[in-house]
């Protein structure tokens, strides 16, 4: 396995694919500065290397760098602390951290994290490009839009949409429906502003 970014997510992703019995082999990154990190080498060219996961946290670059990437092989790193319902969902790219929640018929989109201690439950519909963040906690049949990020600590109740390129802040208690394209937090979360950049359009 190969991983897109010598950063400290990467660091994480390292340890998960080690942990599920996987080798990195290399890390990429545009930065040539950079050569090698956790005694893996660090190159600077991905042309060839399958498979290769992303790991760059924020969802906005990690959607540039895989439409960078067309045409390669994406792998998965699902933590062996995780637990993952065998009827959920995960599309390629995504990673789950150590001691997430997956629970039945969720369905998980590409490119993901479904970070430290998170709990995704039944029927929960997560798009692709979206961080459901350390400690987080979707209840039921909860729809995340695309490129969307719930922030650390926050409960979303059960039948709530959260909108596209949306960011719901740490520690938010979603009581009500959040549209796209804004900043959102407070208990009750409520809308603080519209983003001033929509990366994931």
């Amino acid at each position: 396995m190969y991983l897109y970014g010598a950063s400290g997510h990467g660091m994480v992703i390292k340890e998960i694919l080690h942990a599920s019995g996987m080798k990195v082999k290399a890390f990429v990154d545009d930065n040539t500065e950079i050569d090698s990190l956790c005694s893996r080498p660090v190159v600077h060219d991905a042309a060839g290397l399958s498979p290769i996961i992303v790991s760059i946290e924020d969802n906005s670059i990690r959607k540039r760098i895989v439409e960078r990437l067309s045409g390669h092989t994406f792998g998965n790193a699902i933590h062996p602390s995780a637990v993952v319902s065998d009827t959920a969902e995960i599309g390629e790219g995504t990673v789950v951290m150590p001691g997430a929640i997956i629970n039945a018929y969720a369905k998980i989109g590409k490119h993901c994290v479904i970070n430290t201690g998170a709990i995704v439950d039944h029927e929960c519909v997560i798009g692709d490009f979206v961080n459901i963040c350390p400690r987080s906690t979707l209840c039921g049949n909860v729809h995340v839009g695309n490129g969307s990020q719930v922030c650390a600590g926050s409960v979303v109740i059960q039948g709530i949409h959260i909108g596209s390129n949306t960011t719901v802040g740490a520690g938010s208690v979603v009581v009500k429906d959040v549209p796209d394209n804004v900043v959102a937090y407070g208990n009750p979360c409520k809308v603080i502003h519209e983003h001033e950049n929509r990366p994931n359009e």
